[in-house]
């Protein structure tokens, strides 16, 4: 069975991008939540539902931020594969593109 991890359980506000710029930040999420959950379970669902809604620099910076902190392509590719959202259906192609836009950026590099 996949460990699930709940935004809604780090907030129920996401923030900016940077830790720097404010709580709950997409920086924070990704690596307090998502890298720990990755490095620990392998394979995770993210379950985006229950908040208030997404900024998108919050979205870039938890997902496609990964591609940015060395997680493989795969991995990354995978958790994306895995994202749910009942509430925000149209975010997962939008996290979907931040993510292949960072692999592009980066096999290009």
């Amino acid at each position: 069975m996949k460990h699930i991890v709940r935004v809604k359980d780090f907030t129920k506000f996401p923030g900016p991008r940077y830790i720097r710029l404010g709580k709950h930040s997409g920086e924070e999420f990704r690596n307090t939540i998502l890298i720990p959950a990755i490095q620990e379970n392998g394979s995770i669902i993210v379950d985006l539902d229950g908040t208030i809604g997404y900024g998108s620099s919050f979205l870039d910076e938890a997902f496609a931020g990964l591609v940015r902190e060395g997680i493989s392509d795969d991995i990354v590719m995978e958790l994306i594969s895995n994202l749910k959202s009942n509430d925000y259906p149209e975010l997962l192609q939008e996290i979907e593109q931040y993510v292949k836009e960072e692999l592009a950026r980066n096999n290009i590099n």
